[in-house]
């Protein structure tokens, strides 16, 4: 997202998965310096518009405040969500962004967790997930995680389920 993602859900696993040997790109809707709650930036290594989902083993969605805005309904991020989830990969979202995944229809039937506002865990539980308040929930290849303080956990189940 361009701007108001959590710097701790990016930073954070995006540090433990490249320590592990894996190959992170970062993908934006937008090129350009995005820039986080507390003022991390990043810029993208390729757009959204131009990602193909075979060619990676995980697709993993920070939050933010800036999640709901820009993430939760924005097509191209759910079509390649739903893409890479029947493509079998490992597909992964904190805080906020669980939403995304659930709006994607990919957490019908499954365990997840969000950040415990209202309308995130509404958009959950109205897309047939399976609510449960925990730090960090994987349920088969997908991993979702409360917030910022389960960033490393978050990271290290990603790590977990490939293989690493």
């Amino acid at each position: 997202m361009p701007k108001d993602f959590r710097d701790e859900e990016f930073k954070v696993p995006k540090e433990i998965l490249e320590s592990a040997g894996v190959s992170v790109t970062v993908a934006g809707l937008q090129s350009g310096q995005a820039k986080g709650m507390l003022g991390t930036t990043a810029t993208p290594d390729l757009l959204i518009d131009d990602v193909n989902v075979d060619d990676y083993d995980a697709v993993v969605v920070p939050g933010g405040s800036g999640s709901p805005g820009y993430l939760w309904n924005n097509q191209r991020v759910l079509d390649m969500i739903k893409q890479a989830y029947e493509g079998g990969r490992v597909i992964a979202a904190i805080c906020l962004s669980g939403a995304v995944l659930a709006n994607a229809g990919i957490l019908k039937g499954k365990n997840a967790t969000v950040f415990t506002s209202p309308d995130a865990i509404r958009v959950l539980k109205d897309k047939g997930a399976n609510y449960i308040k925990q730090d960090v929930v994987v349920d088969g290849k997908i991993v979702t995680a409360e917030g910022p303080r389960e960033a490393g956990k978050f990271a290290n189940e990603i790590l977990r389920l490939l293989d690493r």
